[in-house]
């Protein structure tokens, strides 16, 4: 199961943003540089960040992003689901297209059980448990 660059770019920055503090608000050129997103790229990823409501924008010169949702109750799930990354958790994983039990790969029952893991990961794991923490960006 691997992850579209839209949505661990979307991680990235709402785990920066989360983990930095809500006292300012964070530039597209700022998070670009920091965290080596292309700015480009980075500004459609706010705009779906913003529709979904995990953060606001600040129009303006002295504008920016500031996150408004929960760090606490914001899962990667819903991160995830906001850039519909788990709709294709049926693809195989050996890149033979799309895998379910009625169109089996020779790993399709193997992978069942650890992709169900990951999923729950997903859906445990909020953005609180994974700011302030050490982990590079």
């Amino acid at each position: 199961m691997q992850l579209h660059n839209t949505t661990k770019y979307a991680i990235r920055i709402l785990c920066y943003i989360a983990d930095n503090g809500d006292e300012k608000l964070y530039s597209a050129k700022e998070l670009s540089e920091i965290l080596g997103i292309p700015y480009k790229f980075l500004t459609k990823i706010m705009i779906e960040l913003v529709n979904a409501k995990f953060v606001n924008s600040i129009k303006g010169r002295e504008g920016g992003y500031e996150l408004i949702a929960d760090p606490s109750k914001t899962s990667i799930k819903d991160i995830l689901e906001t850039f519909k990354d788990l709709e294709e958790d049926t693809t195989c994983i050996l890149g033979i297209g799309h895998c379910d039990c009625n169109n089996k790969c020779a790993l399709h029952d193997k992978w069942v059980e650890p992709r169900a893991l990951i999923r729950k990961m997903y859906e445990n794991t909020t953005l609180e448990d994974i700011k302030d923490k050490d982990f590079k960006l």
